[in-house]
C-alpha cells in the first residue's frame, strides 16, 4: 500500500523501564529496560504486525503506545501531535481515537456486567448525559461483529471465548476509533475461532480507514492480516519491511528463525537449534553489542561490542534491519 499523509501513531525513541527489586540490602538500583528506544510509525488504514517471541517487549510496547503506560523516554505523536505528557481532557480525546483490544477477553470483561453495558460503556464516558447514544451504538457495533442485539442483556460467562473476544473488539469500536492495538487476539483462541477472529479484522480493514497495530507472535497470523511488518527482540526493533518482502526475503537472523518456525505441509515445523537455546537476554544489564549475539550462528567479535543501528538496506529503503552483515 501507498502510504500518504501525516502518521496516525509515531513512536520516538521510546523507552520503558521497570525498577526491579534490589539484589541484595542496600544494594544498587536495579530496572529492566522493557523497551529500547524504538522507532515505529503506524499510518492510517494500515495494518502494522509487531511479532517477537515472549518477554521481547512486544505487550509493553503498545501499552506505552496506548499510553496505558507511562514512557520513560521518548515521545508518542498522534496525528502529529505529541501526546507524551497529556493529561485529562485532552488525553481523553487520545483515548477516544485509539483503543486497545486485549489478549484475554475473561480478564477485560467485567463479569457482573451485561453486554450491552461493557460496549456501551465507552460510549457513556465520554457522552455521560446522552443514554440514548449509548444504547444505539451498542447495537450497531454488535451487529458489526457479528453478535446480536438481543444478547445485549446476557453476561459475559454465556458465551463462548470466541464472542467474547467479538465483544472485546465490539467495544473497541464503538468510539468510532482511528486507531486499534490489538494485543495477541487470537492466541488465547481455539485454531477454528482464530480464524472468525482474524477474518472479522481483515473485514474491518476493509470497510473502514482504521489502522491496526496487531501484536503477535505467530507468523502465520502475520501472513494473513498485515501490511507491515516491524520484528522485536529483547525490547528493539531489529527489522522492519512490508509484509510480502520480510516473509520472502528475512534478513536477520532472528527473523529467518521465526519464518523458519512457521510449520510446513511438506517438511513440517522446522526450528533452528540456536532459536531453542535457553540464552535468554538479560535486560536489566547494561547492553554491550548485538542483543541477539549468543544465539546467533554468524556472531563474531563486532556482535559483541558494538550495537548495530536499524538502517535501511542497499537494494530496498522501506526494507531495514539492525544487523553487521547485512546491506
Amino acid at each position: 500500500m501507498t502510504l500518504k499523509g501525516i502518521p496516525i501513531l509515531e513512536l520516538q525513541r521510546l523507552e520503558k523501564r521497570f525498577p526491579l527489586p534490589r539484589a541484595t540490602f542496600g544494594g544498587p538500583r536495579r530496572e529492566v529496560k522493557a523497551v529500547d528506544s524504538v522507532d515505529l510509525t503506524v499510518y492510517s488504514g494500515e495494518t502494522v504486525a509487531l511479532i517477537g517471541e515472549s518477554g521481547s517487549g512486544k505487550t509493553t510496547l503498545g501499552r506505552c503506545a496506548a499510553r496505558l503506560y507511562p514512557p520513560t523516554k521518548g515521545r508518542i505523536l498522534f496525528k502529529g501531535l505529541d501526546i507524551t505528557e497529556k493529561h485529562g481532557s485532552d488525553l481523553r480525546h487520545f483515548r477516544k481515537s485509539v483503543q486497545m483490544v486485549f489478549q484475554d477477553p475473561n480478564e477485560s470483561l467485567n463479569p457482573r456486567m451485561p453486554v450491552g453495558t461493557i460496549i456501551g460503556e465507552p460510549t457513556r464516558i465520554q457522552n455521560p448525559r446522552d443514554p440514548i447514544l449509548w444504547h444505539k451504538r451498542a447495537q450497531e457495533v454488535m451487529e458489526l461483529v457479528g453478535l446480536s442485539p438481543t444478547l445485549m442483556d446476557r453476561y459475559p460467562h454465556e458465551f463462548s471465548g470466541g464472542q467474547r473476544q467479538r465483544m472485546a473488539i465490539a467495544r473497541a469500536l464503538v468510539l468510532q476509533p482511528d486507531l486499534i492495538i490489538a494485543d495477541e487476539p487470537v492466541s488465547s483462541l481455539d485454531v477454528s475461532i482464530q480464524s472468525q477472529i482474524l477474518n472479522l479484522f481483515a473485514n474491518l480493514r476493509e470497510t473502514t480507514n482504521l489502522a491496526l497495530l496487531f501484536i503477535t507472535h505467530d507468523m502465520a497470523v502475520v501472513n494473513f492480516i498485515a501490511d507491515r511488518v516491524a520484528v522485536m527482540y529483547s525490547g528493539q526493533i531489529i527489522e522492519t519491511a512490508d509484509c510480502a518482502t520480510l516473509l520472502k526475503n528475512p534478513l536477520h537472523p532472528y527473523s529467518q528463525a521465526l519464518k523458519s518456525a512457521v510449520p510446513s505441509i511438506t517438511t513440517g515445523k522446522r526450528i533452528p537449534d540456536f532459536t531453542s537455546a535457553n540464552i535468554a537476554p538479560d535486560l536489566s544489564a547494561p547492553l554491550t553489542g548485538c542483543p541477539f549475539h549468543a544465539r546467533c550462528p554468524e556472531a563474531s567479535s563486532i556482535c559483541l561490542e558494538v550495537v548495530p543501528i536499524l538502517k535501511a538496506t542497499n537494494c530496498d529503503s522501506s526494507h531495514k534491519v539492525a544487523c553487521h552483515f547485512r546491506e
